[in-house]
């Protein structure tokens, strides 16, 4: 009797409970199951109700994506009745209600209805009604995908289009990701996708699209396979031109290199395919190509004086060039040429010496023309000497020697030596000569009034 009393107030008590929170009398894991195509799939539940103290009464059913209901199974806890139509391709699993699908295919996708009766013992009238729906899908598994690129060659930036495609030969939903370079890729303007991802198209293709690309594919019962690498190569530039050099100062757009140096410069830039590179000297508004190449050669003291360079870079698949410009400047080149101007404007040493010793040339000249053009006269002054001593004209008798101081001059005149005049016995010996061109010196004598005067004079 008390035994029977302690069984009712369980019952009582878990009766409650289970009405305020109905829920709890049966668990279903998930309510979505991925089925593989092929495999079979468990519907699980799990029942929080003590089975011997009480009656159930349920279906299962199966309502198909197209709308279509169909009843599956029909059971009690003594009896369970499954659907002709399926009854090699569902299993009832007792007492916990579950069902299982065997090989499933493409038919067995939609929702699963359970729906559960529970009458607890000793509570006649008194039925708890539990519902729940499991959404079920078949998959196939997904096969590794592949890319296919149009154009297979490389394109050209700014000017062409490229379309990347993505495919699989097995798989049923499969969803598509790309990547370049390992980073995922979003739609953007130039970015199109179709709908479910398989196809990427880029519009038009720039330099940054170059680079490697992959496609993942997954769907719900595969995880992500990626694709093999698929290089899109892109003719691009030039970009960022620049020159470099391992030698030398460089300030801006000056470089300074010391006197004698072999200087190299690299010129680069950032272009596919690689460019071809022109050097041009540019100086006193000449201009002139110097080089084809990307490396120049350039030795200072070759250099007159500071000289422009430019280096241009030319895409022949783009058609696009670009160029930049540096300045070379020698060393103390700056310094040498204030020194050598200021020397320039100093007189050269050498140069006057010259100017001066052709002076001095000509004046010679013009002075010996004037004294062979002219008739010669010669001043000869004796002071304080007998005239004896000079050689003088004889005279007889004893004179006084202070006659003959004074003032003698010669005169050389063309032609015979005819003149009575000549006192000076020397000269007499001419006589005999009988030359047209004989000179005739004669003495004159002039006497000055005082022999003092003659002395200042």
């Amino acid at each position: 009797m008390e035994a029977t009393g302690r069984s009712a107030l369980y019952v009582c008590c878990v009766l409650l409970i289970l009405t305020e929170v109905s829920s709890e009398l049966i668990h279903i894991p998930s309510l979505v199951h991925h089925g593989i195509e092929g495999k079979s799939m468990l519907l699980s539940v799990a029942t929080r109700y003590p089975l011997e103290d009480v009656e159930i009464q349920g279906t299962w059913s199966h309502t198909r994506p197209s709308g279509t209901r169909t009843t599956l199974v029909t059971f009690t806890k003594e009896a369970t009745i499954i659907n002709m139509m399926y009854r090699n391709h569902l299993l009832f699993k007792e007492p916990n209600v579950s069902l299982i699908i065997r090989e499933l295919n493409h038919e067995d996708e939609g929702d699963y209805h359970l729906n559960l009766n529970i009458q607890f013992n000793n509570q006649t009238g008194l039925v708890i009604k539990e519902e729940r729906t499991v959404h079920v899908t078949v998959d196939v598994p997904v096969s590794s995908p592949v890319i296919q690129k149009n154009p297979s060659y490389a394109v050209v930036e700014d000017k062409a289009n490229a379309t990347l495609t993505c495919s699989v030969e097995r798989g049923t939903r499969v969803v598509f990701q790309w990547l370049r370079d390992n980073q995922t890729l979003g739609a953007s303007y130039r970015y199109h996708f179709t709908q479910d991802n398989s196809t990427l198209f880029i519009s038009t293709v720039r330099k940054e699209d170059k680079g490697t690309y992959h496609c993942v594919a997954s769907n719900a019962v595969s995880q992500g396979l990626h694709s093999r690498a698929v290089d899109l190569n892109v003719y691009y530039g030039p970009y960022n031109l620049e020159v470099n050099s391992d030698q030398g100062l460089r300030t801006g757009e000056v470089f300074t290199i010391n006197p004698g140096e072999l200087v190299f410069f690299e010129c680069q830039a950032d272009s596919n395919p690689p460019n071809s590179y022109v050097w041009i000297s540019k100086s006193r508004n000449a201009t002139q190509v110097i080089y084809e190449g990307p490396r120049l050669e350039v030795r200072s003291y070759k250099l007159a004086q500071a000289e422009e360079y430019l280096c241009r870079a030319f895409n022949n698949v783009t058609q696009k060039q670009d160029e930049t410009q540096f300045t070379l400047v020698v060393a103390k080149y700056l310094a040498g040429k204030e020194k050598h101007i200021q020397e320039g404007s100093n007189f050269p040493p050498v140069a006057a010496v010259v100017v001066s010793s052709l002076f001095i040339i000509s004046c010679m000249l013009l002075f010996f023309l004037k004294r062979t053009c002219s008739p010669k006269r010669v001043l000869m002054s004796i002071y304080n000497r007998p005239l004896s001593e000079q050689k003088r004209p004889h005279r007889s008798g004893h004179e006084d020697a202070t006659e003959d101081f004074g003032i003698y001059e010669f005169v050389s005149v063309p032609g015979k030596m005819e003149s009575a005049q000549a006192s000076c016995r020397s000269l007499a010996r001419l006589e005999s000569v009988q030359d047209m061109h004989t000179t005739i010196y004669d003495v004159i004598r002039h006497v000055p009034e005082t022999p003092s005067h003659s002395l200042l004079e």
